[in-house]
């Protein structure tokens, strides 16, 4: 084999077909308004929480959506990084969608600790 100084790296694609969907259609199902999040990242933007921690509420979202739970609950995303959020709703504010994002963060606690 031949060393040409680079590797192809492995696909990051996402099998949603085998993915576990329980807790996305119960988050989905406690905050409808959820389904109307188009990733634009005001909610980010704007967070006080994130201006001083590592939070970042579009992250979190992503993660949810894409059904990685695990990485939500891994060593650099714990589920006690989503109560670093102060439920200020200046994410809220600014949501050009009025995605409920304070009831998000708690539905989203709620899921995780079960």
């Amino acid at each position: 084999m031949i060393n040409f100084g680079y590797k192809i790296s492995t696909p990051r694609s996402i099998d949603m077909d085998s993915a576990d969907s329980r807790l996305y259609c119960q988050l989905v199902e406690a905050v409808p308004s959820y389904r109307y999040c188009i990733g634009c990242g005001g909610c980010t933007a704007t967070c006080s929480a994130g201006q001083f921690t590592d939070f970042n509420i579009r992250k979190a979202h992503f993660l949810f959506s894409r059904r990685q739970y695990d990485k939500l609950a891994s060593d650099t995303f714990t589920d006690t990084d989503l109560n670093k959020c102060m439920l200020c709703g200046k994410c809220s504010l600014v949501c050009p969608r009025g995605v409920n994002t304070r009831g998000l963060i708690l539905q989203m606690r709620k899921l995780l600790l079960k």
